[in-house]
């Protein structure tokens, strides 16, 4: 398998983006929660040298920029089944919303699920491309964030549509 990472930096921080083989594997902060070791993400290289890492930090860049929406992406994150079926949900939720925990939960059809489902997105090696930080508690706080609160925070902020898009949904 052809592992290899790139660092991009960005207003969020470093970000660590890795690829195996055609498709992107992580996405990771520095101080990520649950971040593998550097020595799995394979040798850096320089995004010249690699296009669908180049092409991954155009799109994040764009992305933070406000420029992009979403993110047309081979994405290959390994987890077991239950947590793909999570990161399926988590990724149909459109920009500019929420969802919950239980809401995720009941949408696989057992509510007693949320804290599986809260364990599943913790886990989601993909975050940002696979948009983990628009789920929140039940009572629409931040609830943990493998990049941190404030970049959740920063996310959600980023996603917010602007006031006159927001006033059409009325």
């Amino acid at each position: 398998m052809d592992v290899r990472h790139t660092v991009i930096p960005t207003d969020l921080g470093p970000v660590t983006v890795v690829a195996r083989d055609r498709a992107l594997v992580g996405l990771y902060f520095a101080e990520h929660t649950r971040r593998p070791a550097d020595e799995t993400f394979g040798p850096r290289v320089d995004l010249d040298e690699d296009p669908l890492l180049a092409e991954a930090a155009r799109q994040l860049r764009a992305y933070l920029a406000g420029d992009r929406l979403d993110f047309d992406l081979p994405l290959a994150p390994a987890g077991d089944g239950f947590q793909h079926a999570v990161w399926k949900i988590v990724a149909a939720v459109p920009r500019g919303e929420t969802t919950t925990y239980g809401a995720i939960a009941r949408g696989l059809g057992d509510p007693k699920l949320a804290q599986r489902v809260g364990q599943a997105v913790g886990a989601n090696p993909l975050c940002v491309y696979v948009p983990c930080h628009r789920v929140v508690g039940a009572d629409g706080s931040l609830t943990g964030y493998a990049g941190g609160l404030a970049r959740k925070r920063a996310l959600l902020d980023l996603e917010e549509p602007s006031a006159e898009d927001a006033s059409r949904l009325f």
